[in-house]
Formats: C-alpha cells, structure tokens, sequence
C-alpha cells in the first residue's frame, strides 16, 4: 500500500515504514504528525484517486528529527565586467518515518 501526499508545494510518495524527506514542518522530535492533502491512495487492488485529495484519506507520520542539506554553491559570472559572485545555501528538512495510511 502505498500514498502520494503534498507537502511543502511537492508531492511525495510514501509506504508504511519508510523514512521522507520534506521542506521544514515545526513539529517536536518524536512527536506525531498527520498529512491530510492525500492526492491518491492505491491498494493492492484498487486506486483512490482525489479530485484533488482523497476524502477521509490521512497519512501519519512520527517527527524523527530536523536538519539541513548538503550546501549549494551558486556561482555567478559576467565576462568582462570583472564581476563575479558567489553564495551559499543549506535548505531544511524535517525527517519524518511515516506509521500508517488510513482510509475512511
């Protein structure tokens, strides 16, 4: 069994027991989260697809912990104009290990 779920303006899909990588969510390390924007549900049968979520679907997900990603150099170059630029970023997450798919 297996879910789409929307989160942080992407859409993720997720099985029972697996860990997921999300923008950062402000949830408590341990504590208990429930993703309600379930695009699709499918079961080994049959597929549940919303319109444009699932209705009565939710996804719960326990907090693990947050962090940042690796960093990104941007890199900006403009020949001849002896201009050049360079930053940084770190993007953060919240890893989430999700518990269960519920169907109303």
């Amino acid at each position: 069994m297996y879910a789409i779920v929307e989160t942080g303006g992407k859409q993720v899909k997720v099985t029972v027991g697996e860990a997921i990588y999300v923008e950062k969510i402000e949830v408590a390390e341990g504590e208990s989260y429930t993703f309600d924007k379930v695009l699709l549900v499918s079961d080994d049968s049959k597929v549940k697809v919303g319109a444009p979520y699932v209705k009565g679907a939710t996804v719960t997900a326990k907090c693990e912990k947050h962090g940042r990603g690796q960093k990104i150099r941007i890199f900006k170059y403009r020949p001849k104009k002896h201009s050049h630029t360079k930053m940084g970023h770190r993007q953060s997450y919240t890893k989430f290990v999700v518990e269960a798919i519920n169907l109303k």
